[in-house]
């Protein structure tokens, strides 16, 4: 038995002089998990085994396999719950793609999943391998398949889960921005989410289901928005913006939960470092009383399951090789915490990376969406599996040239959502910013310089950036028609390890290129 349930987790009362409450229902979540199926240190990085001999990592499915079996034996009436993205991110997603992911989700035994904008990055068939492979329902009820071969009728809207007698709606969404940040390829359209859930909420009402779940990979902000936009939804579970709710931590972006409109909401960050634990009362009309829980941080405290340790690394066996690859030297951890937001390390890093390898083509500028850089780099040795876990996506270079307003619009649509922790913010090299975050979408960005020099609407330039961006991706749509475009350079992550070892040791550094009003 775990030592601690809610010992730090607040009580919210949400009905004053409540009626006799007759249901109470402890929801287990996790999102965001990225083929982390390894413990990892606290930047998401790769964690070497005698540091999680020493207790220094967190996460890792067997101590998830841990957490929820204690959870569920401690718990009355539970439901395990995922937000999506549990693709992509490690070496074991580019060896075992789909599978992987649905043994251990399999073994976890989730109730329901939302299909989270990287179940898309190999288009349809990935996810549809995936809908095949596991025994919980997927759900996207923003997300139209009709089109789609291959996956018409394997993706839900909606499930109904029997519960402690009791029947709950499960509604799932998946970002309407999934054709800017993902592959779903041309036959699948995305909704907007607000009308979508309600739709769905109207649809179990009728069918006499008064406690509902709304499972959303739609990111912190976008759940309160739907929050306040819908009515009927009991409890909001989410991920997609890796945002971390807690009432004792103070790097919490949020209460946990966080109420809105009368709704709980909560998420449980990323790379299955918590298990999110939230317990929910019902009165007799299927109203919500109550809502009180934390998210359970996965340290040493938590007992690894031997049976999933084992799999695990037989799993990581034929990855190991390129891994212990050592590249290069940190003088100092390359964090990424704050790579949607503003400068950051890692954003320096790998854009100056870019930028080295193409200077001599006479490149002036690169840029680096901040969302694609995806953990940091612990002090001391850099392996090419931390720098593959950094960068897992097998971009490749893409140059191409642009003109002085086309990348100033750049820079805006880098900005844009930065509220939100949108990963299309914009960390660059040989050039330098200011943004205002509190001034109107597309008009927060000034006194921008190019290789010193302020920039010139009228004037050409020679710019890097990787595939995925190059051609729209994160909304960088005034990218596509840019002239000359080469997208078939090498690979963005052996880009950066060549530049590691070029500049041993490595110290990682900001220097104010960008500059947060």
């Amino acid at each position: 038995m775990r030592t601690m349930m809610f010992a730090t987790a607040a009580v919210l009362a949400l009905g004053a002089g409540a009626a006799h409450a007759d249901f109470t229902l402890t929801i287990l979540h996790t999102n965001d998990v990225h083929d982390r199926f390894e413990p990892t240190t606290s930047s998401g990085a790769p964690c070497a085994a005698e540091k999680n001999a020493a207790g220094e990592c967190f996460g890792g499915v067997a101590r998830l396999v841990t957490a929820v079996r204690d959870a569920r034996d401690g718990a009355g009436n539970t439901l395990l719950l995922d937000a999506g993205d549990w693709f992509q991110g490690t070496l074991f997603y580019t060896r075992y793609k789909h599978e992987a992911a649905a043994e251990f989700i399999n073994r976890l035994g989730y109730d329901a999943m939302a299909v989270g904008n990287h179940e898309l990055d190999d288009g349809p068939k990935e996810l549809a391998a995936l809908a095949d492979a596991v025994e919980t329902p997927l759900l996207a009820a923003n997300m139209d398949a009709e089109n789609e071969p291959l996956l018409k009728g394997k993706i839900a809207r909606h499930t109904i889960v029997e519960v402690g007698g009791q029947r709950v709606g499960i509604i799932g969404l998946t970002p309407q921005t999934n054709p800017e940040l993902t592959s779903p390829g041309p036959n699948l359209t995305f909704g907007a989410p607000s009308q979508a859930v309600q739709a769905e909420v109207d649809a179990l009402q009728a069918e006499r289901i008064d406690k509902i779940i709304l499972l959303s990979h739609s990111g912190y902000v976008q759940d309160q928005q739907v929050a306040k936009s819908t009515s009927g939804v009991d409890v909001i579970v989410g991920g997609h913006s890796h945002t971390l709710l807690s009432n004792t931590d103070p790097k919490a972006e949020g209460a946990y939960p966080t109420m809105v409109n009368g709704v709980p909401i909560v998420t449980a960050q990323a790379y299955g470092r918590y298990l999110g634990e939230l317990t929910v009362t019902f009165d007799d009309d299927g109203r919500v009383t109550a809502a009180e829980g934390a998210p359970l941080l996965l340290d040493a405290a938590v007992k690894e399951d031997a049976d999933t340790v084992a799999r695990v690394a037989e799993l990581a066996e034929p990855l190991q090789a390129i891994r212990e690859e050592v590249v290069g030297e940190a003088t100092g951890p390359i964090t990424q915490e704050t790579c949607r937001t503003q400068e950051c390390p890692m954003g320096n890093l790998v854009a100056e990376a870019q930028l080295a390898r193409v200077a001599d083509q006479g490149v002036q500028v690169a840029l680096v969406n901040g969302g694609g850089l995806r953990a940091g780099i612990d002090e001391g040795p850099v392996t090419m599996g931390e720098v593959l876990t950094v960068l897992p996506f097998q971009n490749t270079l893409s140059t191409f040239r642009i003109n002085g307003q086309a990348l100033q619009a750049a820079l805006e649509n880098g900005v844009s959502q930065m509220e939100e922790g949108a990963g299309r913010f914009p960390q660059v090299a040989g050039m330098t910013f200011v943004v205002d975050p509190a001034a109107p979408a597309g008009s927060r960005i000034s006194d921008v310089t190019v290789q010193g020099a302020p920039l010139d609407p009228e004037a050409e330039y020679l710019a890097v950036s990787n595939n995925y961006v190059r051609n729209g991706g994160d909304g960088y749509s005034m990218l596509v028609d840019a002239r000359d475009a080469y997208d078939y350079g090498p690979d963005l992550a052996e880009v950066v390890a060549e530049y590691l070892q070029a500049h041993q040791p490595y110290q990682p550094q900001t220097d104010g290129r960008i500059t947060v009003k």
